[in-house]
């Protein structure tokens, strides 16, 4: 039987975020491979389209990690990004999708081993729920078109 590898796809800020995946990487600190990372200029840039979509193409899980509270070099970003992930968590949980399925986390560029923590951590929450459950919709319906074509 085959293994269930989760796709995550974490939108890092330059600043802080995507500096403390690439200490992680610097200090060979292992993370899973199947974290594809964004570099954003702002965790306040990703806007609720951005997860959604990140979704519907196939994401199983959605990281969003911005600089420490406080600390944001766009002042409010990181602030930003937290109420439009509990946004779109919401909207998750009225379309019956787990909203585990998406998570905000705020770390600073110092915080290699965090990074690597956090991602191996969501990696592992996001194999229990399972596949994206809007892929499999997805999925079923090009079957049933392939099946509809070939009569």
């Amino acid at each position: 039987m085959q293994t269930f590898e989760p796709v995550i796809v974490a939108f890092c800020c330059h600043y802080c975020a995507y500096t403390a995946a690439d200490m992680a990487g610097s200090m060979r600190l292992s993370y899973p491979a199947n974290v594809k990372i964004v570099r954003v200029p702002c965790s306040g840039k990703v806007d609720t389209i951005h997860m959604m979509k990140a979704l519907e193409k196939g994401a199983d899980g959605v990281l969003v990690a911005g600089c420490l509270d406080g600390d944001c070099h766009f002042k409010n970003g990181n602030t930003k990004a937290v109420r439009r992930v509990a946004l779109v968590q919401e909207t998750l949980k009225e379309l019956g999708i787990e909203p585990e399925r998406l998570s905000m986390v705020t770390m600073s560029a110092g915080m290699g081993t965090r990074f690597a923590q956090i991602a191996t951590d969501f990696t592992e929450e996001i194999r229990k729920l399972g596949p994206n459950p809007v892929c499999a919709g997805i999925e079923a319906k090009a079957a049933a078109g392939a099946v509809a074509k070939a009569n």
